[in-house]
């Protein structure tokens, strides 16, 4: 057991093994977490006797509900910008090297899977989803933006899926993350034992395909016209008016939960996503994440996000900025504009 007990890193015949094991604060990831993370696929690297790696979590509800804030906040409030900075930029190293990791690396995602727990396990080669899984990027409720590379996975989602996923923060089962890209595979929970014990044993990922099956009919594929009609605009705010004209329920709960989240992060997710879709590797999109959020406790809302959300928990974020109208060209290229000697690089320190 590693970092007090918080994830357990070991071998297990061909396969090194990562478990997330916070069940009760729902895997959150600490900034500790995710350095044994990185350091345990270091090693493994060059070891002949790992095969390939398989990350999993304890409990039911969740496999990670996204990095664990209250130091982040903590650190904010007192006015040190440093911690987060240093946070953000070493998991954002953790999420390239796991996207471009050089041996399978297998993601058994069960229950919420959000924000940093999408980074941790939607980068991988082969992501295996079940009956309760519950994949989202929720931030720009928190006056964040999705992270962690989720803008990159975002862009690649079918249309403009990723605009309404990434602004509206909505969840998606089992079947629509197999749609959208951020997982491969359905393989019931009931079966998550067996297809360990297999790949701990053999070190094959093409045993996993034994234990797939059909998820389902995905419920976001059918929204997928209404998705484009109304998220295909040139910007969060044009979106958002079409929303605001539409007549059925689903555009009407959609401007609803966009006038909820923070104006600023609507804005800017709306344009790295944009931009994402043209970028042509991941780490040219963490480099754009990692500007705004090297920025958003400093010139942002996200201290007031987590304020509202995770310390008074009163649900009602007093943004500085509360209508979207009111976000300016100039405020969001401000928020994502080089960071000159502080912009984001993927040497090892």
């Amino acid at each position: 057991m590693d970092e007090a007990g918080e994830i357990h890193i070991r071998r297990e015949g061909s396969a090194g093994r990562i478990t997330l094991d916070r069940p009760a604060a729902l895997n959150a990831l600490t900034y500790a977490m995710a350095t044994a993370i990185e350091a345990a696929l270091r090693a493994w690297i060059e070891d002949p006797e790992i095969s390939l790696v398989l990350i999993d979590a304890e409990g039911d509800k969740a496999f990670c509900a996204g990095g664990d804030i209250q130091d982040l906040y903590e650190t904010g409030k007192a006015g040190d910008f440093a911690f987060g900075k240093k946070f953000w930029r070493d998991e954002y190293r953790l999420n390239a090297l796991i996207a471009n990791y050089p041996k399978p690396y297998v993601a058994l995602m069960q229950g919420f899977v959000m924000g940093g727990g999408v980074g941790i396990s939607c980068h991988g080669s082969h992501r295996i989803v079940c009956e309760t899984s519950r994949i989202a990027m929720p931030e720009c409720g928190i006056g964040l933006i999705p992270d962690v590379g989720g803008s990159w996975l975002l862009a690649k989602a079918p249309g403009h899926l990723g605009e309404y996923l990434g602004l509206a923060g909505a969840r998606m089962n089992a079947a629509d993350a197999i749609v959208t890209g951020f997982a491969d595979s359905f393989v019931p929970r009931e079966n998550w034992q067996k297809l360990t014990d297999i790949l701990c044993e053999t070190g094959d990922v093409n045993r996993i395909a034994e234990f797939t099956v059909n998820p389902g009919t995905s419920p976001l594929a059918d929204k997928l016209e209404a998705v484009n009609r109304n998220f295909s605009a040139g910007s969060a705010m044009e979106s958002l008016a079409r929303l605001e004209t539409g007549q059925s329920e689903w555009e009407i709960a959609t401007a609803t939960a966009l006038r909820k989240a923070c104006p600023l992060s609507v804005a800017c997710a709306f344009e790295i996503i944009g931009n994402a879709r043209t970028a042509t590797a991941l780490e040219d999109v963490l480099a754009m994440e990692y500007r705004f959020t090297a920025r958003c406790m400093e010139h942002g809302e996200f201290l007031e996000g987590i304020r509202a959300a995770v310390i008074d928990k009163d649900r009602n974020p007093r943004w500085q900025t509360p209508m979207l109208e009111d976000i300016g060209r100039e405020r969001i290229a401000f928020m994502l504009s080089n960071l000159g000697s502080n912009e984001l690089n993927f040497r090892e320190e």
